[in-house]
């Protein structure tokens, strides 16, 4: 099959029979949905890019066989692979000013590739065979593919098989010839509503009391037993109100959802991990470092559509060449291209696997994440600086077309005399969604939380730094004999 078209991407999503809730109501249809409907145009997009012949190399690969593939689905052969992933999430960023949603997935796949093939070896399994056949499906039909690791964890300082509620890690609840049953939830699944298939992995390194947690398998996202609850969105209602104004970004989107699996059945030939405990946390280990390597496309992508911004909203304050504005956007540029820099960094350093995949390198993937969890904060910091206190406190869309009121909010709120005040109310919303927003999910919280939260990226900067070589250096310098 060749790649799917963006209709033809949304049409396949309007097939599946999901089973989706939203404000405590079941969603019949989620395709045409108005506050799902953007998240499911940004997943467009990474399709609409990939017919475009200006960026076929960053968005598609032709493997060895031939095959054309979006790059999402890809599996990376060398680090210009790494590293054109990373130049693709920043583009798609740019393009859409959101989280579109398909890097989770791609992080997942390459983490499994490599992990199920160091299992087979240890233990004599067959799970990269499935794995591969699975990524082969997935490639051919030119899929949409979610990634799902963090689970509820409800008491933190238990392990899985000592909670109260031995649900709240996903498990497996009965063992078949043909198959398992497993039953659990997956939290802040990004982009689910909008996936054919969800691809599941165990979320902390498991022991052997654990070992039925230590499950990894794919699913379709329609099988029965699968319950999606989407989250709340700081602003989502106003999606409701038919206001290109008010929205700040009326086309795109993102949408995250706590999905439940309540005693799905995955078949034998769809399992890629299953009980083999001791190569749990390399699964997470990898998928948590490629997925740190992606914050430093995306988000930057986000970025750069948040400082043009806050650029044309001082422009369009009569601010533009004010030199504390000027010096307020070079920091932002400074502080964006800083993540950027992280995640080539980590790209070109990688290095390959027993699988013949390739890895990043895992301690600058976790300095670029490390400064994503504060970068952007100071990023929407400056941002809203420069906007001004009307960014939060101007009337809405329908108060400018009023015809009582609309005369004074367009007296009113004038900035420059050339510049419709509608363009400069539709700016300020926009920088309000990056900031506040819906966006906000994914620029701000995300960005803290999103890959693991910050202690768990210093926890693997203390182990990867490798301090003991660095004091042996110290003491070389200093002549000190031991």
């Amino acid at each position: 099959m060749a790649l799917m078209t963006g209709k033809e991407y949304i049409e396949s999503i309007r097939k599946l029979n999901l089973q989706v809730y939203m404000f405590g109501e079941k969603i019949e249809n989620p395709v045409d949905n108005p506050i799902l409907r953007p998240s499911l145009n940004s997943v467009r997009a990474t399709y609409d890019l990939a017919q475009m012949p200006e960026y076929e190399d960053l968005m598609t690969v032709t493997l060895e066989d031939g095959r054309k593939i979006n790059r999402f689905t890809h599996i990376h052969q060398s680090t210009d692979d790494l590293i054109k992933k990373v130049k693709m999430q920043r583009l798609c960023g740019q393009k859409t000013a959101s989280c579109f949603q398909r890097c989770v997935g791609m992080d997942a796949f390459n983490a499994v590739y490599s992990t199920t093939y160091e299992t087979d070896k240890a233990h004599g399994t067959n799970y990269h065979e499935n794995f591969k056949k699975f990524l082969r499906y997935c490639q051919n039909n030119d899929l949409v593919i979610d990634g799902a690791m963090t689970d509820p964890k409800g008491d933190r300082g238990l392990p899985p098989s000592k909670q109260e509620d031995p649900d709240l890690y996903l498990r497996v609840v009965e063992r078949r010839e043909d198959g398992v049953v497993v039953r659990g939830a997956k939290a802040h699944q990004t982009g689910m509503v909008n996936s054919h298939e969800v691809l599941v992995m165990p979320t902390i390194n498991m022991t052997e009391q654990d070992k039925d947690y230590a499950i990894s398998f794919a699913v379709p996202t329609d099988t029965e037993g699968i319950l999606m609850i989407v989250g709340r969105q700081s602003c989502d209602t106003r999606k409701l109100e038919d206001s290109d104004m008010d929205v700040g970004n009326a086309e795109f989107g993102g949408m995250e959802a706590l999905v439940i699996f309540d005693n799905v059945f995955v078949p034998n030939e769809r399992i890629f991990l299953n009980g083999e405990y001791d190569f749990s946390g390399m699964l997470v280990e990898r998928f948590a470092g490629y997925h740190r390597q992606s914050y430093g496309g995306c988000k930057v992508g986000v970025g750069d559509v948040l400082i043009g911004a806050a650029a044309v909203v001082a422009e369009y304050n009569g601010a533009a060449k004010a030199s504390h504005i000027k010096d307020k956007l070079i920091e932002m540029t400074h502080l964006n291209e800083t993540l950027y820099s992280c995640g080539i960094a980590c790209s070109s350093q990688g290095y390959e696997t027993m699988s013949g995949n390739y890895m990043i390198d895992l301690l600058l993937a976790n300095v670029c994440k490390q400064n994503v969890t504060r970068y952007p904060y100071e990023i929407s910091r400056l941002a809203e600086d420069i906007a001004g206190g009307i960014m939060v406190t101007a009337p809405s869309q329908k108060d400018l077309e009023s015809p009582v009121v609309g005369k004074y909010v367009e007296k009113y709120l004038k900035g420059v005399a050339n510049i419709p005040t509608k363009d400069r109310l539709k700016i300020l919303r926009l920088i309000e969604n990056l900031t506040l927003g819906t966006a906000a999910v994914g620029y701000r919280t995300e960005s803290l939380h999103g890959a693991g939260s910050p202690q768990a990226q210093r926890i693997m900067i203390a182990r990867q730094g490798n301090l003991n070589m660095k004091k042996e250096l110290a003491k070389n310098i200093a002549n000190i004999k031991e």
